[in-house]
């Protein structure tokens, strides 16, 4: 299987403001970012999540749905199985919303009218 490209370039959608604020909900449970941490490396399929990171099936999949809500994830069922990967374009829209972030706070203070 060939490895999906990752986008580099800006995003044609901008994140907005809702959407910044569910994925980094999402984000800020280590038990999520150590999912994300796993499936950095591929494609997962839920029997071995739940083993590399011990945990129960009903725990994990908690954890799988809060991330697909926000857009981090996308699934595929193959038989009885269902695959996990991470949706590049999500994380890339963030890193963008993050940088702006960090160009507009350098701006300086305009002159207050005393």
């Amino acid at each position: 299987m060939q490895a999906a490209a990752i986008p580099t370039g800006p995003t044609s959608e901008r994140l907005k403001p809702e959407q910044a604020r569910s994925l980094l909900k999402a984000l800020s449970d280590p038990l999520r970012l150590r999912i994300l941490e796993t499936l950095a490396n591929g494609e997962r399929c839920v029997c071995d999540l739940t083993g590399e990171l011990a945990l129960s099936q009903s725990r994990l999949s908690f954890h799988l749905k809060v991330l697909r809500e926000a857009g981090l994830l996308s699934d595929r069922q193959s038989g009885r199985w269902v695959y996990y990967r991470l949706k590049p374009d999500q994380l890339v829209a963030l890193q963008e919303w993050l940088g702006s972030l960090v160009t507009h706070c350098q701006r300086p203070a305009t002159g207050c009218n005393d």
